[in-house]
């Protein structure tokens, strides 16, 4: 007969806790006492392993090992659940937790159940991975802290923790192992843990090692994935993938069992400011002691205030707020994502359409960007992408961003060679002549030369826009302009989306918005400034009733003035 038990432990709720102030991802079953599936006691056993322990800053007698009541909501939820057959139910957990909420102790804690605790198997093998060889040491010395602050486990395991050496725990009587992997270490082909604690994803550095466990996982009976991380930024990156899908699962718009999702992260339009907010998602402020320090908080956040990066960290960081690729973005990404509708292109045949382009070098997108005005101040814009083959693995790796996929899909043409063909970009500037009303054809004149001359010996309307402040003033004033207003329809194209989110801006003396600027060699920010390019030789068009400041000549002297 299957019987469900319950926590011993009674979790308060957080006094602040408010339906409002959290995402709809927010795991809310954590607090409010629901029964959780324990039919073969598996849940039961584990909270007693870890009560069991030891910790060595543990302030309570014995330094037995501290397991709050929102943490033993979360064991019993991943080790009750079972099938009839007694086997796992939960196969993935995703944890996501703000800074200074005790992730390291409990993920520590985890990994020495699964690896020496009554969830290990004989000769099975468990993996802390990590971002770097640093990161995966600090969890694995937590594991072999706690070890060594009770004999028994001690006389029972070998800790192999040699400086510069592979790092593992190994249970003497039957060899099961728990080791450390990193993703900055290569791939790590050929294994088959049973459990992976993958410690703070966002910062990874590609996704060789990810798919490596993922694969291995596979292989093994009853294996168990346990992602812990703090929130991340940006959207074209391996963690954002895990991410999204655990927020669609927890949202009930993917029903997957064997998929726990635990998000603890603010509403979108929440304010970080907000100590309501900070007590929402930071389940340890409700613990006595709570953690973390409540005044630590409000002194980073006073500093926030008047500090862009400060504040992006802030939320990041704090409020476990998902945010963009930029530190100090140029837009509002969530105001950008505002023009995603699907985009009819045989609407915008025969109407006047400029095209922008940005060439590039060897570690750049080539980009052209079509823009169209649509008759409400606005622009429809079409992004085509380009870089060379032989290096869209590297730039994937370097930047986190699916450049593979991107390819596969046709969302980038990958011309032959080690740096972009511009006869590739050529050709397709041809047949976009051929297909739209082009009016302009804007070049960055720097690397257009050639390009430049072939079209103007054929007749086409090519132009010189040079990138220095007296062209990107109004350009960037323009294209933030439609974005601000929600004018800018892009189609949701996620290259161009990629490059907005890393796009930055620079100002001179005056607070005047002079270049955009990325704040990583890899980020690629070139669909950014095609569309600025683009947008501003529409606004200067001829389109009855359309007109546009930047075409006055008070504004020109304003420029020269400021510039």
């Amino acid at each position: 007969m299957t019987t469900t038990r319950r926590s011993r432990s009674r979790l308060q709720r957080p006094a602040n806790d408010n339906a409002a102030l959290v995402s709809k991802a927010f795991p809310h079953w954590i607090y409010d006492g629901s029964p959780i599936e324990d039919p073969f006691g598996k849940g039961e056993r584990a909270v007693e392993f870890l009560r069991r322990l030891k910790h060595p800053k543990s302030t309570l007698p014995g330094r037995q090992f501290v397991l709050d009541p929102w943490q033993e909501r979360i064991v019993r939820k991943i080790y009750g659940p079972r099938d009839e057959r007694g086997r796992r139910i939960v196969r993935t957990v995703f944890l996501m937790l703000p800074r200074g909420a005790r992730k390291s102790s409990l993920s520590s804690a985890i990994s020495l159940l699964e690896a020496i605790g009554p969830e290990h198997t004989p000769a099975g093998e468990s993996v802390f991975a990590a971002s770097d060889r640093t990161q995966a040491g600090i969890g694995f010395r937590e594991a072999a802290d706690i070890i060594r602050c009770d004999k028994r486990l001690v006389a029972a395991t070998k800790i192999n923790d040699a400086f510069n050496a592979p790092k593992q725990i190994v249970l003497k009587r039957d060899n099961s192992v728990l080791k450390t992997v990193s993703s900055d270490g290569g791939a790590q082909h050929g294994g088959t843990p049973r459990f992976v604690l993958a410690d703070e994803i966002h910062i990874w550095k590609g996704r060789d090692l990810w798919e490596a466990l993922r694969t291995g996982l596979s292989k093994t009976p009853g294996s168990l994935l346990v992602i812990a991380t703090t929130a991340g930024r940006g959207q074209e990156n391996l963690a954002f993938d895990t991410y999204s899908y655990a927020s669609r699962v927890a949202r009930g718009e993917i029903e997957d069992p064997s998929f726990l999702p635990i998000i603890f992260e603010p509403a979108p339009n929440a304010d970080w400011r907000d100590e309501a907010v900070w007590h929402a998602v930071n389940p340890g402020l409700s613990c006595n002691p709570p953690y973390p320090d409540i005044a630590g908080l409000r002194a980073m956040a006073r500093e926030a205030e008047s500090r862009p990066a400060e504040r992006e960290a802030f939320r990041q960081f704090h409020t476990n707020a998902w945010l963009d690729h930029s530190a100090a973005p140029f837009v509002d990404m969530e105001t950008y994502d505002a023009g995603a509708e699907p985009i009819d292109l045989e609407e915008l045949r025969g109407q006047p359409c400029w095209l922008g382009c940005d060439l590039s070098s060897s570690t750049d997108l080539s980009v052209i960007i079509a823009a169209w005005r649509d008759g409400d101040g606005g622009y429809v814009i079409k992004p085509e992408f380009f870089c060379p083959s032989e290096n869209i693995r590297e730039r994937q790796e370097a930047s986190g961003a699916p450049y593979v996929r991107w390819a596969a899909e046709g969302l980038i043409t990958a011309t032959d060679g080690n740096v972009v063909d511009f006869r590739a970009v050529e050709a397709r500037i041809r047949e976009l002549c051929d297909e739209f009303d082009v009016q302009e054809i804007a070049f960055d004149p720097a690397l257009a030369r050639v390009i430049l001359s072939n079209l103007q010996d054929d007749g086409l309307p090519a132009i010189e826009f040079r990138q220095g402040a007296l062209s990107m003033m109004p350009a960037i004033a323009e294209l933030e302009r439609a974005v601000v207003a929600k004018r800018l329809k892009h189609g949701g194209h996620p290259v161009l989306r990629f490059c907005f989110a890393n796009t930055e801006v620079e100002t001179n003396s005056h607070g005047h918005k002079v270049r955009l600027k990325k704040s990583k060699k890899w980020l690629s920010i070139d669909g950014t400034v095609a569309s600025a390019m683009a947008t501003m030789r529409a606004s200067l068009g001829d389109s009855a009733g359309s007109g546009s400041i930047y075409d006055d000549d008070g504004w020109q002297e304003a420029l020269a003035a400021f510039a």
